[in-house]
């Protein structure tokens, strides 16, 4: 089963998301969670450290992240790894490929026009809000 990884990167106030948006497909022109595949012997969390830092510049330094919840896709022989984490300070990103943009917590993350994974997006941001005080307090 191949393994992929997406991070949920919100900013100190929990008022933003970090996304960006897709340049090819799937998804393309819409906005999605940065991450990708884990290669081989590479950890979990490992990989989707070093994915984060490819796509934004956002290092372990400035966030601390963890697993939150998984997918698995068994037609398509996959499993997705759900991360997240918020950012200790404010941070410069650096583009790898994808533009990338805050957006505000309080828009309609099910609107399939503008969001990619067909609504999951939305349904994980409400699971994660109703857990933010389990999750984000040390």
């Amino acid at each position: 089963m191949k393994k992929l990884n997406v991070v949920f990167v919100f900013d100190n106030d929990f008022e933003n998301v970090l996304m960006c948006k897709r340049k090819k497909e799937p998804f393309k022109d819409k906005y999605n969670l940065v991450g990708g595949k884990l290669e081989d012997n590479e950890s979990e969390l490992d990989g989707a450290y070093r994915e984060l830092f490819e796509e934004t510049g956002i290092s372990k330094e400035d966030i601390t992240i963890k697993r939150f919840m998984d997918f698995n896709y068994y037609v398509e022989d996959m499993e997705l790894q759900v991360f997240v984490g918020k950012l200790e300070k404010s941070v410069e990103l650096v583009e790898e490929l994808n533009e990338l943009s805050w957006q505000t917590l309080n828009q309609d993350f099910f609107d399939t026009n503008k969001f990619a994974g067909e609504g999951n997006i939305g349904h994980m941001l409400r699971i994660i809000q109703n857990d933010k005080n389990m999750l984000f307090n040390k």
